[in-house]
């Protein structure tokens, strides 16, 4: 089992930055691939960034080379550094965790971005 919580989300203007924060519970964190999923209103939840447990990562188009994910192994984090951001990146955020020994993926409630002048 594990239980994430993220943080750090907030309104921002246009071309500023924000960095989210997950923290993960439990014992499986070393080995799980962890995401950073969004959700705009009225549109499906999109894959924005992806870790795995040896530090490969994968980034949507729409953030390549804006957004920067990483994580702390011996803290149970994951960030995401997010920079330019723009109007069309406001959306809930959520922290995943897939850990593929058991196949079980795992969300965080969400923080909410807003990007506006």
């Amino acid at each position: 089992q594990m239980q994430l919580e993220e943080s750090g989300g907030g309104l921002v203007r246009p071309g500023g930055s924000l960095r989210l924060s997950c923290a993960a519970s439990g014992s499986l964190f070393n080995i799980a691939t962890m995401g950073w999923y969004r959700q705009a209103p009225g549109k499906q939840r999109e894959l924005v960034a992806l870790i795995n447990s040896v530090d490969i990562t994968d980034y949507a188009d729409s953030v390549q080379g804006r957004f920067s994910i990483s994580r702390d192994n011996n803290k149970n984090m994951v960030y995401l550094e997010m920079n330019d951001l723009q109007p069309e990146d406001t959306a809930v955020y959520y922290c995943n965790a897939y850990v593929g020994q058991n196949r079980e993926n795992y969300w965080g409630q969400g923080t909410q971005v807003t990007v506006s002048s």
